[in-house]
């Protein structure tokens, strides 16, 4: 199991950061969204296309579930960056990383995974967490269209995350189901820039240079969340690398001045002890 909190932890790392590029990429309105995800894509199959293959795992599996969590993941990243257009980042981001809550109910009700009493705290710290952030009615009122995007990219992301860990508990190779979710956003990422988007935006510089930075992180993510989920319970790893919020959120406020409250920084105290429950409720 450590080897899965390792795994989970750089896993939350490299989500900051890439939730964040995912913020600057979405203030350029005329860019090309789906151009940049199938830069993304591209990148993303590069890098993982040399990584061996179990040649006891089913290939069947291997598609056919590399095919619905590549779904998911195409659907939830995109409208993710749609959101990022319309809220700020660290509302998006941690609105996104409530899917840890459909998570761990999947995990419980469709999985049979149980839950202790420290990841049951930790659990509702992050939940805490989360809700804190959330804007009032007011700030929520004025666009809500960005907040109910991202919370729907919440529950496609915590599709994905169900359907790698029921994929690989069924026998499917851990690298070949992140290859095939490549494939989804290159055909996914263009398609949408295609019927969607007429086009438009895809020469724009920030399409290849935000998609090459993304794409290198977008790899490290999906390379590490498929490793925590091979060694350990979606209820424990997953909630641990959505947790990356706090990152996202830090980043912002720094460099793209997004207000900081008492409030705010209460979340952000309750986030770290909510992984700190996690972590210790993986080890006991």
């Amino acid at each position: 199991m450590t080897v899965a909190i390792t795994y989970a932890l750089v896993c939350l790392l490299f989500t900051a950061v890439n939730d964040f590029v995912f913020k600057l990429f979405a203030g350029g309105a005329r860019s090309s969204r789906g151009g940049f995800v199938a830069v993304v894509g591209v990148c993303w199959f590069l890098a993982l296309v040399w990584l061996p293959k179990n040649p006891d795992s089913s290939l069947a599996l291997t598609l056919g579930w590399g095919a619905v969590s590549g779904f998911f993941s195409l659907a939830a990243n995109i409208l993710l960056i749609e959101a990022m257009g319309r809220q700020s980042a660290g509302l998006c981001s941690t609105i996104y990383r409530l899917n840890m809550v459909f998570v761990v109910l999947g995990a419980f009700l469709l999985l049979g995974e149980s839950v202790s009493l420290f990841q049951a705290v930790g659990i509702g710290l992050a939940l805490v967490a989360i809700l804190a952030f959330l804007p009032d009615g007011r700030a929520a009122g004025a666009r809500p269209t960005g907040f109910y995007l991202a919370l729907l990219a919440a529950v496609l992301r915590a599709g994905m995350g169900l359907s790698y860990r029921h994929a690989f508990l069924q026998g499917a190779d851990k690298n070949g189901v992140v290859l095939v979710n490549s494939l989804f956003w290159i055909a996914g990422g263009l398609l949408y820039a295609w019927k969607r988007e007429k086009g438009r935006g895809l020469k724009d510089r920030g399409v290849f240079g935000y998609g090459l930075l993304s794409g290198g992180l977008v790899a490290g993510i999906v390379f590490c969340m498929a490793g925590s989920l091979a060694s350990g319970a979606a209820s424990v790893v997953l909630p641990i690398a959505q947790m990356s919020f706090l990152g996202t959120f830090a980043l912002s406020a720094l460099f793209l001045s997004e207000p900081c409250t008492f409030r705010k920084l209460g979340a952000l105290a309750s986030g770290v002890v909510a992984v700190i429950m996690l972590a210790l409720g993986a080890a006991a």
